[in-house]
Protein backbone atom coordinates (compact mmCIF):
# COMPACT_ATOMS: atom_id res chain seq x y z
CA UNK A 1 0.00 0.00 0.00
CA UNK A 2 1.31 3.46 -0.91
CA UNK A 3 1.95 5.73 2.08
CA UNK A 4 0.79 9.34 1.95
CA UNK A 5 2.91 10.97 4.67
CA UNK A 6 -0.17 12.97 5.70
CA UNK A 7 -2.20 13.29 8.89
CA UNK A 8 -5.40 11.25 9.13
CA UNK A 9 -8.11 13.51 10.52
CA UNK A 10 -11.75 12.59 10.26
CA UNK A 11 -11.97 10.71 6.99
CA UNK A 12 -9.47 13.03 5.31
CA UNK A 13 -5.76 13.12 4.48
CA UNK A 14 -4.34 16.43 5.71
CA UNK A 15 -1.04 18.23 5.12
CA UNK A 16 -0.77 21.67 6.71
CA UNK A 17 2.99 21.99 7.06
CA UNK A 18 5.93 22.27 4.69
CA UNK A 19 8.16 20.72 7.36
CA UNK A 20 8.69 16.98 7.26
CA UNK A 21 10.67 14.09 8.74
CA UNK A 22 11.63 10.57 7.68
CA UNK A 23 11.92 7.26 9.46
CA UNK A 24 15.38 5.73 9.75
CA UNK A 25 16.18 2.05 9.36
CA UNK A 26 18.06 1.31 12.61
CA UNK A 27 19.94 -1.61 11.07
CA UNK A 28 21.27 0.17 7.97
CA UNK A 29 20.99 3.80 9.02
CA UNK A 30 19.25 4.72 5.76
CA UNK A 31 16.38 7.21 5.59
CA UNK A 32 13.09 5.71 4.46
CA UNK A 33 10.54 7.13 2.06
CA UNK A 34 8.20 8.89 2.06
CA UNK A 35 8.65 12.08 4.01
CA UNK A 36 5.98 12.58 6.67
CA UNK A 37 4.46 15.99 7.24
CA UNK A 38 4.98 17.51 10.68
CA UNK A 39 1.73 17.84 12.56
CA UNK A 40 0.62 21.38 13.39
CA UNK A 41 -1.43 23.09 16.09
CA UNK A 42 -4.07 23.55 13.42
CA UNK A 43 -4.18 19.75 12.98
CA UNK A 44 -4.74 19.32 16.72
CA UNK A 45 -7.50 21.91 16.68
CA UNK A 46 -9.26 20.20 13.77
CA UNK A 47 -8.88 16.67 15.15
CA UNK A 48 -10.11 17.58 18.63
CA UNK A 49 -12.99 19.60 17.18
CA UNK A 50 -14.11 16.54 15.19
CA UNK A 51 -13.71 14.34 18.28
CA UNK A 52 -15.72 16.64 20.52
CA UNK A 53 -18.48 17.12 17.92
CA UNK A 54 -18.89 13.38 17.34
CA UNK A 55 -18.36 12.23 20.93
CA UNK A 56 -22.02 12.05 21.87
CA UNK A 57 -22.93 10.18 18.70
CA UNK A 58 -20.10 7.67 19.15
CA UNK A 59 -20.65 7.04 22.87
CA UNK A 60 -24.36 6.51 22.17
CA UNK A 61 -23.65 3.62 19.79
CA UNK A 62 -24.67 0.35 21.39
CA UNK A 63 -22.18 -2.27 22.52
CA UNK A 64 -22.92 -4.59 19.63
CA UNK A 65 -22.14 -1.91 17.06
CA UNK A 66 -18.94 -0.84 18.84
CA UNK A 67 -17.89 -4.47 19.14
CA UNK A 68 -18.37 -4.98 15.41
CA UNK A 69 -16.32 -1.82 14.80
CA UNK A 70 -13.43 -3.21 16.85
CA UNK A 71 -13.65 -6.53 15.04
CA UNK A 72 -13.58 -4.69 11.71
CA UNK A 73 -10.40 -2.86 12.74
CA UNK A 74 -8.86 -6.25 13.55
CA UNK A 75 -9.89 -7.59 10.14
CA UNK A 76 -8.51 -4.54 8.32
CA UNK A 77 -5.19 -4.90 10.16
CA UNK A 78 -4.90 -8.53 9.09
CA UNK A 79 -5.65 -7.54 5.49
CA UNK A 80 -2.59 -5.27 5.71
CA UNK A 81 -0.38 -7.89 7.40
CA UNK A 82 2.25 -8.02 4.66
CA UNK A 83 2.57 -4.24 4.37
CA UNK A 84 2.41 -3.66 8.13
CA UNK A 85 5.01 -6.24 9.09
CA UNK A 86 7.28 -5.35 6.19
CA UNK A 87 7.28 -1.64 7.01
CA UNK A 88 7.69 -2.30 10.73
CA UNK A 89 10.77 -4.44 10.04
CA UNK A 90 12.30 -1.54 8.12
CA UNK A 91 11.49 1.03 10.80
CA UNK A 92 12.33 -0.95 13.95
CA UNK A 93 14.85 -3.66 13.05
CA UNK A 94 12.62 -6.18 14.84
CA UNK A 95 12.47 -9.68 13.31
CA UNK A 96 9.58 -10.93 11.21
CA UNK A 97 8.44 -13.54 13.75
CA UNK A 98 8.33 -11.02 16.57
CA UNK A 99 6.25 -8.54 14.54
CA UNK A 100 3.90 -11.21 13.23
CA UNK A 101 3.28 -12.28 16.81
CA UNK A 102 2.77 -8.68 17.87
CA UNK A 103 0.22 -8.14 15.12
CA UNK A 104 -1.63 -11.22 16.36
CA UNK A 105 -1.62 -9.80 19.87
CA UNK A 106 -2.95 -6.46 18.57
CA UNK A 107 -5.78 -8.17 16.73
CA UNK A 108 -6.61 -10.43 19.67
CA UNK A 109 -6.88 -7.56 22.13
CA UNK A 110 -9.26 -5.74 19.77
CA UNK A 111 -11.40 -8.89 19.68
CA UNK A 112 -11.19 -9.19 23.46
CA UNK A 113 -12.63 -5.69 23.90
CA UNK A 114 -15.23 -6.41 21.21
CA UNK A 115 -16.44 -9.36 23.24
CA UNK A 116 -16.51 -7.22 26.40
CA UNK A 117 -18.63 -4.40 24.98
CA UNK A 118 -20.98 -6.75 23.16
CA UNK A 119 -21.75 -8.49 26.46
CA UNK A 120 -22.24 -5.10 28.15
CA UNK A 121 -21.74 -5.71 31.88
CA UNK A 122 -18.61 -3.52 31.88
CA UNK A 123 -20.87 -0.50 32.64
CA UNK A 124 -21.27 -1.93 36.18
CA UNK A 125 -24.94 -1.05 36.54
CA UNK A 126 -26.17 -0.79 40.14
CA UNK A 127 -29.79 -0.25 41.14
CA UNK A 128 -31.17 0.57 44.59
CA UNK A 129 -34.94 0.83 44.38
CA UNK A 130 -36.96 3.40 46.25
CA UNK A 131 -38.58 2.70 49.62
CA UNK A 132 -41.22 5.48 49.88
CA UNK A 133 -42.46 4.47 53.33
CA UNK A 134 -39.04 4.14 54.97
CA UNK A 135 -38.74 5.92 58.32
CA UNK A 136 -37.60 8.45 59.31
CA UNK A 137 -37.14 9.52 55.65
CA UNK A 138 -38.15 7.91 52.35
CA UNK A 139 -35.41 6.21 50.36
CA UNK A 140 -35.05 7.58 46.77
CA UNK A 141 -34.59 5.45 43.68
CA UNK A 142 -30.85 5.54 42.96
CA UNK A 143 -29.16 4.00 39.93
CA UNK A 144 -25.56 4.29 38.67
CA UNK A 145 -23.51 3.14 35.68
CA UNK A 146 -20.31 4.06 33.90
CA UNK A 147 -20.23 6.20 30.77
CA UNK A 148 -17.48 7.28 28.38
CA UNK A 149 -15.12 9.97 29.63
CA UNK A 150 -14.61 11.97 26.41
CA UNK A 151 -11.98 12.32 23.65
CA UNK A 152 -8.72 10.53 24.56
CA UNK A 153 -5.16 11.27 23.45
CA UNK A 154 -3.00 8.18 22.90
CA UNK A 155 0.78 8.33 22.47
CA UNK A 156 2.34 5.50 20.45
CA UNK A 157 5.19 3.56 22.08
CA UNK A 158 8.57 3.02 20.43
CA UNK A 159 9.15 -0.58 21.53
CA UNK A 160 5.78 -2.01 20.40
CA UNK A 161 4.98 -0.46 17.00
CA UNK A 162 1.70 -2.40 16.81
CA UNK A 163 0.48 -3.61 20.23
CA UNK A 164 1.12 -0.32 22.08
CA UNK A 165 0.77 2.08 19.20
CA UNK A 166 -1.91 3.42 16.85
CA UNK A 167 -4.25 0.41 17.02
CA UNK A 168 -2.86 -0.92 20.28
CA UNK A 169 -4.37 -1.59 23.68
CA UNK A 170 -4.84 2.05 24.70
CA UNK A 171 -6.72 2.87 21.51
CA UNK A 172 -8.74 -0.36 21.67
CA UNK A 173 -9.82 0.19 25.28
CA UNK A 174 -10.70 3.86 24.71
CA UNK A 175 -12.74 3.08 21.58
CA UNK A 176 -14.45 0.22 23.45
CA UNK A 177 -15.42 2.65 26.22
CA UNK A 178 -17.08 4.95 23.68
CA UNK A 179 -14.31 7.56 23.54
CA UNK A 180 -13.02 9.08 20.27
CA UNK A 181 -9.24 8.78 20.01
CA UNK A 182 -6.58 11.19 18.74
CA UNK A 183 -3.27 9.33 18.38
CA UNK A 184 0.15 10.98 18.41
CA UNK A 185 2.22 8.53 16.35
CA UNK A 186 5.76 7.67 17.45
CA UNK A 187 8.29 9.33 15.12
CA UNK A 188 10.46 6.19 14.92
CA UNK A 189 7.83 4.29 12.92
CA UNK A 190 5.54 6.72 11.08
CA UNK A 191 4.93 4.39 8.15
CA UNK A 192 3.74 1.58 10.41
CA UNK A 193 1.60 4.13 12.25
CA UNK A 194 -0.03 5.38 9.05
CA UNK A 195 -0.83 1.88 7.87
CA UNK A 196 -2.50 1.03 11.20
CA UNK A 197 -4.31 4.38 11.08
CA UNK A 198 -5.59 3.64 7.59
CA UNK A 199 -7.00 0.33 8.86
CA UNK A 200 -8.93 2.17 11.59
CA UNK A 201 -10.06 4.89 9.18
CA UNK A 202 -11.37 2.24 6.78
CA UNK A 203 -13.23 0.52 9.63
CA UNK A 204 -14.81 3.85 10.59
CA UNK A 205 -16.21 4.13 7.05
CA UNK A 206 -17.34 0.51 6.82
CA UNK A 207 -19.15 0.57 10.15
CA UNK A 208 -20.73 3.99 9.69
CA UNK A 209 -19.04 5.46 12.75
CA UNK A 210 -18.82 9.26 12.99
CA UNK A 211 -15.82 10.84 11.31
CA UNK A 212 -14.41 12.20 14.58
CA UNK A 213 -14.05 8.74 16.09
CA UNK A 214 -10.35 8.56 15.17
CA UNK A 215 -7.44 10.77 14.12
CA UNK A 216 -3.70 10.26 13.68
CA UNK A 217 -1.23 13.12 13.99
CA UNK A 218 2.45 12.55 13.23
CA UNK A 219 5.35 14.65 14.48
CA UNK A 220 9.05 14.24 15.23
CA UNK A 221 9.14 16.81 18.03
CA UNK A 222 7.61 17.21 21.49
CA UNK A 223 5.61 20.41 20.92
CA UNK A 224 2.64 18.67 19.29
CA UNK A 225 2.42 16.09 22.04
CA UNK A 226 2.56 18.79 24.69
CA UNK A 227 -0.16 20.77 22.95
CA UNK A 228 -2.35 17.68 22.68
CA UNK A 229 -1.97 16.98 26.41
CA UNK A 230 -3.03 20.54 27.22
CA UNK A 231 -5.91 20.84 24.77
CA UNK A 232 -9.18 21.45 26.65
CA UNK A 233 -11.15 19.04 24.43
CA UNK A 234 -8.96 16.08 25.49
CA UNK A 235 -10.34 14.38 28.62
CA UNK A 236 -7.73 11.65 29.26
CA UNK A 237 -4.27 10.66 28.07
CA UNK A 238 -2.51 7.29 27.65
CA UNK A 239 1.26 6.96 27.22
CA UNK A 240 3.89 4.21 27.17
CA UNK A 241 7.52 5.28 27.27
CA UNK A 242 10.23 6.82 29.41
CA UNK A 243 9.86 8.23 32.91
CA UNK A 244 11.00 11.62 31.61
CA UNK A 245 8.37 11.70 28.84
CA UNK A 246 5.54 10.31 30.94
CA UNK A 247 6.20 12.62 33.86
CA UNK A 248 6.38 15.66 31.55
CA UNK A 249 2.95 14.82 30.08
CA UNK A 250 1.55 14.16 33.57
CA UNK A 251 2.76 17.55 34.79
CA UNK A 252 1.32 19.32 31.74
CA UNK A 253 -2.06 17.62 32.09
CA UNK A 254 -2.16 18.28 35.84
CA UNK A 255 -1.43 21.98 35.36
CA UNK A 256 -4.41 22.52 33.04
CA UNK A 257 -7.32 24.67 34.14
CA UNK A 258 -9.25 21.38 34.00
CA UNK A 259 -6.74 18.65 35.02
CA UNK A 260 -7.24 15.30 33.31
CA UNK A 261 -6.17 11.74 34.18
CA UNK A 262 -2.88 10.57 32.66
CA UNK A 263 -2.30 6.85 32.38
CA UNK A 264 1.44 6.63 31.73
CA UNK A 265 3.47 3.44 31.86
CA UNK A 266 7.05 4.58 32.41
CA UNK A 267 9.81 2.89 34.39
CA UNK A 268 10.33 -0.54 35.94
CA UNK A 269 13.30 -2.76 36.76
CA UNK A 270 11.13 -5.82 37.48
CA UNK A 271 13.18 -7.38 40.32
CA UNK A 272 13.76 -11.13 40.48
CA UNK A 273 14.45 -12.83 43.83
CA UNK A 274 16.30 -16.17 43.78
CA UNK A 275 15.77 -18.18 46.96
CA UNK A 276 18.60 -20.52 48.06
CA UNK A 277 17.09 -23.96 47.50
CA UNK A 278 15.83 -23.05 44.04
CA UNK A 279 19.30 -21.76 43.24
CA UNK A 280 20.81 -25.00 44.49
CA UNK A 281 18.42 -27.25 42.55
CA UNK A 282 18.07 -25.27 39.30
CA UNK A 283 21.10 -22.99 39.15
CA UNK A 284 22.10 -23.55 35.54
CA UNK A 285 18.53 -23.45 34.23
CA UNK A 286 17.87 -20.24 36.13
CA UNK A 287 21.06 -18.67 34.75
CA UNK A 288 20.14 -19.56 31.18
CA UNK A 289 16.55 -18.38 31.52
CA UNK A 290 17.63 -15.18 33.26
CA UNK A 291 20.08 -14.27 30.48
CA UNK A 292 17.44 -15.10 27.88
CA UNK A 293 14.92 -12.84 29.63
CA UNK A 294 17.37 -9.94 29.94
CA UNK A 295 18.37 -10.10 26.27
CA UNK A 296 14.96 -10.91 24.74
CA UNK A 297 14.14 -8.29 22.12
CA UNK A 298 17.52 -6.66 22.86
CA UNK A 299 16.18 -5.88 26.34
CA UNK A 300 13.54 -3.51 24.97
CA UNK A 301 10.63 -4.86 27.01
CA UNK A 302 9.07 -2.88 29.83
CA UNK A 303 9.06 -6.10 31.87
CA UNK A 304 12.72 -7.04 31.35
CA UNK A 305 14.44 -8.01 34.67
CA UNK A 306 16.79 -5.15 35.53
CA UNK A 307 17.63 -6.39 39.05
CA UNK A 308 18.22 -9.87 40.43
CA UNK A 309 18.62 -10.56 44.16
CA UNK A 310 20.28 -13.65 45.64
CA UNK A 311 21.95 -14.59 48.92
CA UNK A 312 25.75 -14.96 49.02
CA UNK A 313 27.07 -18.53 48.93
CA UNK A 314 28.55 -21.27 46.71
CA UNK A 315 25.25 -21.73 44.86
CA UNK A 316 25.31 -18.08 43.82
CA UNK A 317 28.96 -18.38 42.74
CA UNK A 318 27.99 -21.28 40.48
CA UNK A 319 25.01 -19.33 39.16
CA UNK A 320 27.27 -16.39 38.25
CA UNK A 321 29.60 -18.70 36.32
CA UNK A 322 26.67 -20.01 34.32
CA UNK A 323 25.35 -16.51 33.63
CA UNK A 324 28.77 -15.56 32.30
CA UNK A 325 28.75 -18.64 30.06
CA UNK A 326 25.32 -17.92 28.60
CA UNK A 327 26.02 -14.20 28.30
CA UNK A 328 29.07 -14.82 26.07
CA UNK A 329 26.79 -16.75 23.68
CA UNK A 330 24.63 -13.67 23.11
CA UNK A 331 25.51 -11.50 20.14
CA UNK A 332 24.85 -7.76 19.77
CA UNK A 333 21.34 -6.85 18.63
CA UNK A 334 19.73 -3.92 16.85
CA UNK A 335 17.98 -1.43 19.11
CA UNK A 336 14.88 0.39 17.91
CA UNK A 337 16.45 3.75 17.20
CA UNK A 338 19.52 5.87 17.90
CA UNK A 339 17.93 7.65 20.88
CA UNK A 340 17.30 4.39 22.74
CA UNK A 341 20.85 3.19 22.01
CA UNK A 342 22.29 6.47 23.30
CA UNK A 343 20.27 6.31 26.52
CA UNK A 344 21.32 2.68 27.01
CA UNK A 345 24.99 3.62 26.74
CA UNK A 346 24.59 6.57 29.11
CA UNK A 347 22.84 4.38 31.67
CA UNK A 348 25.60 1.77 31.53
CA UNK A 349 28.30 4.41 31.82
CA UNK A 350 26.74 5.76 35.01
CA UNK A 351 26.55 2.29 36.55
CA UNK A 352 30.04 1.14 35.54
CA UNK A 353 31.53 4.41 36.83
CA UNK A 354 30.64 3.30 40.37
CA UNK A 355 33.61 1.50 41.90
CA UNK A 356 31.31 -0.80 43.88
CA UNK A 357 29.76 -2.17 40.66
CA UNK A 358 31.55 -4.96 38.78
CA UNK A 359 30.93 -6.65 35.45
CA UNK A 360 30.03 -10.31 35.07
CA UNK A 361 32.50 -11.76 32.57
CA UNK A 362 34.87 -9.93 30.28
CA UNK A 363 34.34 -6.31 29.29
CA UNK A 364 32.73 -6.21 25.84
CA UNK A 365 32.76 -2.97 23.92
CA UNK A 366 29.48 -1.48 22.77
CA UNK A 367 28.89 -1.62 19.03
CA UNK A 368 28.46 1.39 16.78
CA UNK A 369 25.16 2.52 15.27
CA UNK A 370 22.06 1.01 16.85
CA UNK A 371 23.73 -2.27 17.77
CA UNK A 372 23.85 -3.01 21.51
CA UNK A 373 25.93 -5.55 23.43
CA UNK A 374 24.32 -7.25 26.46
CA UNK A 375 25.88 -6.52 29.86
CA UNK A 376 25.45 -8.05 33.32
CA UNK A 377 26.71 -6.22 36.39
CA UNK A 378 26.98 -7.16 40.06
CA UNK A 379 27.06 -5.30 43.37
CA UNK A 380 25.97 -5.78 46.98
CA UNK A 381 22.68 -5.07 48.69
CA UNK A 382 24.53 -2.73 51.07
CA UNK A 383 25.74 -0.69 48.09
CA UNK A 384 22.24 -0.59 46.61
CA UNK A 385 20.83 0.75 49.86
CA UNK A 386 23.47 3.50 49.91
CA UNK A 387 23.16 4.28 46.21
CA UNK A 388 19.54 3.70 45.13
CA UNK A 389 20.30 5.12 41.68
CA UNK A 390 21.63 1.62 40.86
CA UNK A 391 17.98 0.55 40.74
CA UNK A 392 17.14 3.08 38.03
CA UNK A 393 15.93 1.53 34.78
CA UNK A 394 18.49 1.15 32.00
CA UNK A 395 16.34 0.32 28.98
CA UNK A 396 18.20 -2.33 27.03
CA UNK A 397 19.91 -5.73 27.42
CA UNK A 398 21.45 -5.26 30.87
CA UNK A 399 20.77 -6.22 34.47
CA UNK A 400 22.38 -5.83 37.89
CA UNK A 401 22.79 -8.85 40.19
CA UNK A 402 22.49 -7.82 43.84
CA UNK A 403 24.38 -10.00 46.32
CA UNK A 404 22.73 -10.16 49.75
CA UNK A 405 24.44 -11.34 52.95
CA UNK A 406 21.25 -12.69 54.49
CA UNK A 407 17.56 -13.23 54.06
CA UNK A 408 16.88 -10.13 56.13
CA UNK A 409 19.13 -7.99 53.91
CA UNK A 410 17.21 -9.24 50.86
CA UNK A 411 13.92 -8.32 52.55
CA UNK A 412 15.24 -4.87 53.47
CA UNK A 413 16.36 -4.29 49.88
CA UNK A 414 12.89 -5.25 48.64
CA UNK A 415 11.28 -2.84 51.10
CA UNK A 416 13.38 0.00 49.68
CA UNK A 417 12.47 -0.58 46.03
CA UNK A 418 10.24 1.83 44.15
CA UNK A 419 7.03 0.80 42.37
CA UNK A 420 7.35 -1.87 39.67
CA UNK A 421 5.30 -3.45 36.91
CA UNK A 422 6.40 -6.92 38.00
CA UNK A 423 8.27 -8.76 40.74
CA UNK A 424 9.36 -12.39 40.57
CA UNK A 425 10.28 -15.01 43.19
CA UNK A 426 12.10 -18.21 42.25
CA UNK A 427 11.83 -20.83 44.99
CA UNK A 428 10.76 -24.33 45.99
CA UNK A 429 7.26 -24.72 47.42
CA UNK A 430 8.49 -25.10 51.04
CA UNK A 431 10.74 -22.04 50.92
CA UNK A 432 8.06 -19.97 49.18
CA UNK A 433 5.85 -20.76 52.17
CA UNK A 434 8.70 -19.65 54.43
CA UNK A 435 9.07 -16.32 52.57
CA UNK A 436 5.53 -14.97 52.83
CA UNK A 437 7.04 -11.81 54.36
CA UNK A 438 8.82 -11.16 51.03
CA UNK A 439 5.60 -11.81 49.13
CA UNK A 440 3.73 -9.33 51.33
CA UNK A 441 6.34 -6.66 50.63
CA UNK A 442 6.20 -7.27 46.87
CA UNK A 443 2.41 -6.96 46.87
CA UNK A 444 2.95 -3.32 47.85
CA UNK A 445 5.66 -2.77 45.24
CA UNK A 446 4.38 -4.39 42.02
CA UNK A 447 1.30 -4.80 39.87
CA UNK A 448 2.06 -8.41 38.90
CA UNK A 449 3.90 -11.06 40.96
CA UNK A 450 5.31 -14.17 39.31
CA UNK A 451 6.44 -17.43 40.90
CA UNK A 452 9.11 -19.55 39.21
CA UNK A 453 9.04 -17.76 35.89
CA UNK A 454 10.50 -14.66 34.27
CA UNK A 455 8.56 -11.46 33.63
CA UNK A 456 9.17 -10.80 29.93
CA UNK A 457 5.93 -11.40 28.10
CA UNK A 458 2.48 -10.14 29.04
CA UNK A 459 -0.50 -12.41 28.48
CA UNK A 460 -3.43 -10.48 26.99
CA UNK A 461 -6.43 -11.74 28.94
CA UNK A 462 -9.20 -10.59 31.27
CA UNK A 463 -7.12 -11.26 34.40
CA UNK A 464 -3.93 -9.47 33.38
CA UNK A 465 -2.72 -6.42 35.31
CA UNK A 466 -0.03 -4.39 33.56
CA UNK A 467 0.53 -1.48 35.89
CA UNK A 468 2.04 -0.71 39.26
CA UNK A 469 2.88 1.98 41.80
CA UNK A 470 4.86 5.06 40.71
CA UNK A 471 7.22 5.30 38.83
CA UNK A 472 6.02 2.18 37.01
CA UNK A 473 2.88 4.14 36.18
CA UNK A 474 1.24 7.42 37.12
CA UNK A 475 -1.79 5.54 38.49
CA UNK A 476 -1.14 2.18 40.11
CA UNK A 477 -4.87 1.46 40.36
CA UNK A 478 -5.12 0.80 36.61
CA UNK A 479 -3.85 -1.55 33.92
CA UNK A 480 -2.98 -0.97 30.26
CA UNK A 481 -3.41 -4.64 29.30
CA UNK A 482 -6.51 -6.79 29.71
CA UNK A 483 -10.17 -5.86 29.65
CA UNK A 484 -9.95 -3.93 32.94
CA UNK A 485 -8.06 -1.29 30.91
CA UNK A 486 -11.44 0.03 29.76
CA UNK A 487 -12.06 1.43 33.25
CA UNK A 488 -9.48 4.18 32.61
CA UNK A 489 -11.82 5.83 30.13
CA UNK A 490 -15.11 5.57 32.00
CA UNK A 491 -16.68 7.53 34.84
CA UNK A 492 -19.77 6.84 36.98
CA UNK A 493 -23.00 8.82 36.64
CA UNK A 494 -25.80 8.44 39.19
CA UNK A 495 -29.48 8.87 38.21
CA UNK A 496 -31.86 9.60 41.07
CA UNK A 497 -35.66 9.30 40.81
CA UNK A 498 -35.63 9.10 37.01
CA UNK A 499 -38.70 7.85 35.13
CA UNK A 500 -38.04 4.68 33.12
CA UNK A 501 -38.02 6.25 29.62
CA UNK A 502 -35.29 8.74 30.62
CA UNK A 503 -32.94 6.15 32.12
CA UNK A 504 -30.10 4.65 30.08
CA UNK A 505 -31.07 1.15 28.92
CA UNK A 506 -28.71 -0.68 31.33
CA UNK A 507 -30.53 0.93 34.30
CA UNK A 508 -34.14 0.33 33.25
CA UNK A 509 -36.29 -2.23 35.02
CA UNK A 510 -36.46 -4.42 31.95
CA UNK A 511 -32.97 -5.82 31.34
CA UNK A 512 -33.18 -5.95 27.54
CA UNK A 513 -29.39 -6.32 27.23
CA UNK A 514 -29.36 -9.23 29.70
CA UNK A 515 -26.29 -7.84 31.49
CA UNK A 516 -25.17 -8.47 35.05
CA UNK A 517 -26.46 -5.81 37.46
CA UNK A 518 -26.32 -5.29 41.22
CA UNK A 519 -29.99 -4.89 42.23
CA UNK A 520 -30.62 -4.04 45.89
CA UNK A 521 -27.29 -5.64 46.74
CA UNK A 522 -27.81 -8.85 44.73
CA UNK A 523 -25.92 -9.53 41.49
CA UNK A 524 -28.18 -10.95 38.79
CA UNK A 525 -29.35 -10.61 35.18
CA UNK A 526 -33.08 -10.47 35.79
CA UNK A 527 -35.69 -7.84 35.09
CA UNK A 528 -37.12 -5.87 38.00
Amino acid sequence: MRLTGKQLIGLNFVLNSEKSFRAVNPESGEFLEPAFGEGTFRDIETATEFAEKDFDSYRSSDGKKRGEFLETIASELMDLEGDLVGRAIQETGLPHARLTGELGRTVNQLKLFARLVKEGSYVEARIDRAIPDREPAPKPDVRVMHIALGPVAVFGASNFPLAFSVAGGDTASALAAGCPVVVKGHPAHPGTSELAGLAIQKAVKKCGMPAGTFALIQSSGTEIGAALAQHPRIKALAFTGSLTGGRALFDLASSRLEPIPVYAEMSSVNPVFLLPRALQERGEDLARDFVDSVTLGVGQFCTAPGLLFAIKGPELDTFLKYTEKYLTEKTPGVMLHAGIKQNYQLGLEKLTALKEVDRVGEVRQQETGCLATPVLLTTTAATLLKKPEIAKEVFGPSSVIIVCNSRQEMLTAAQNLQGQLTATIQGTVPELEEHTDLLRVLELKAGRILLNGFPTGVEVCDSMNHGGPYPATTDGRTTSVGTAAIKRFLRPVCYQDFPQPLLPKPLRNKNTQHIWRLIDGVLNRSDI
